[in-house]
């Protein structure tokens, strides 16, 4: 049993490992806002969690197959002649058949049963590493002094950082100094809107579940800096040119201090950040049109398989 959920896995490992190097790409392009860039990233943690998708002559997929990649379409749903659900079963040499899978030789189901065991024993200790860092971090909260709201600050934190996902608190270290407040809330209050605490951990999880993939973790790395560079961009977008410059400042100051699990205001590059801020230029209506466009067309091609 375990060996056959691996399989699957397998599969899908290397077909989120094929889309997320395509986001790998475009992420090398600095014109490209990393607010776009931070939402493509669900592409390849979609592809790590559904094993099967909507079948397509123009996806990634088909254009690898076009190119002799090995990889068999597994027909899941068909409406009339046409299949509408597939899945790519990209490790297709092993096996003769799929339902039930059938291996080719004795030593290769033996392989992957063996793998499965491994794989779930792993993934369960990761699962609980999880969750100690999540309530470890939780823990912070013991003590702190609320300010308004949902801001506190707290003797125990060493970055600012947005704590819990269904009722996110903003804390603050008590030694913050005051004239960081606006710059250090308004990205928090960015992590708070855009819901990046929850989609952290299912980022943490997916890498968990694919921790034999080292692409996984490269990609967990990436989302991380780039979902912080996404709520550099919301505050930017609403700042003159020198409140850029003291938000840059306030950067600064926060350069040394890093929490281990929630978003923190110090995370990710500093130099890319800082990089980032200085050059940054709000989006134009044509602008914001070409990265819905590019959305659509990637979404689509890294999201079909092969027909």
């Amino acid at each position: 049993m375990l060996g056959d959920i691996f399989y699957w896995l397998f599969n899908m490992s290397i077909v989120a490992s094929l889309s997320g190097a395509v986001i790998l790409l475009f992420r090398r392009v600095r014109r490209i806002p990393r607010r776009l860039i931070a939402l493509l990233w669900a592409i390849p943690c979609i592809r790590m969690w559904v094993p099967f998708g909507i079948g397509g002559r123009y996806g990634l997929m088909s254009l690898l197959n076009a190119l002799r990649y090995r990889s068999r379409t597994v027909y899941i749903y068909r409406s009339g002649d046409r299949a509408v659900v597939t899945m790519s079963n990209s490790a297709g040499a092993t096996v003769d058949g799929i339902v039930p899978l059938t291996y080719r030789e004795d030593l290769l189901r033996d392989l992957f049963r063996v793998a499965g065991i491994v794989w779930a024993a792993v993934f369960a200790l990761l699962l609980l590493l999880i969750v100690i860092l999540y309530f470890s971090a939780l823990r912070d909260l013991r003590g702190a002094v609320r300010l308004r709201e949902n801001l506190y600050l707290s003797d125990r934190v060493t970055s600012p950082a947005v704590y819990g996902i269904f009722r996110p608190k903003i804390v603050l270290p008590a030694s913050t100094p005051e004239a960081d407040y606006p710059m250090i809330l308004a990205h928090e209050t960015a992590h708070v809107r855009r819901g990046d605490n929850l989609f952290r951990l299912v980022a943490f999880v997916s890498a968990a579940l694919h921790w034999f993939n080292p692409l996984a973790w490269v990609f967990l790395r990436c989302y991380l800096s780039d979902a912080e560079q996404a709520c550099d961009e919301r505050v930017l977008s609403k700042l003159d040119e020198e409140g850029r410059r003291d938000y840059a400042r306030c950067l600064l100051n926060q350069a040394e201090r890093r929490a281990a699990f929630p978003a923190s205001f110090g995370g990710a590059k500093l130099r890319d950040r800082v990089k980032r801020i200085v050059s940054y230029e709000n989006l134009t209506f044509f602008s914001i049109l070409g990265c819905a466009l590019l959305a659509a067309a990637l979404t689509y091609f890294l999201l079909t398989n092969a027909l």
